[in-house]
């Protein structure tokens, strides 16, 4: 449930950026009890990391 009305969320669904206007989104992970960004890790746990798959606990039964 959303919050804003139609107009307002029409209005967020039509906006476009060019690239000159994007920015890069950091992403960081919990790894052995502590949060740190993936663009930290080596080669190895970078790819580790893209080969992560995740689940819909709604898909899941009880």
């Amino acid at each position: 449930m959303s919050h804003l009305s139609i107009t307002e969320q029409a209005a967020i669904d039509n906006v476009q950026l060019t690239d000159a206007e994007r920015q890069p989104c950091e992403v960081w992970t919990r790894v052995m009890g502590y949060h740190r960004p993936v663009s930290s890790f080596n080669v190895g746990k970078q790819g580790e990391h893209h080969e992560r798959q995740f689940f819909a606990e709604s898909v899941c039964g009880r």
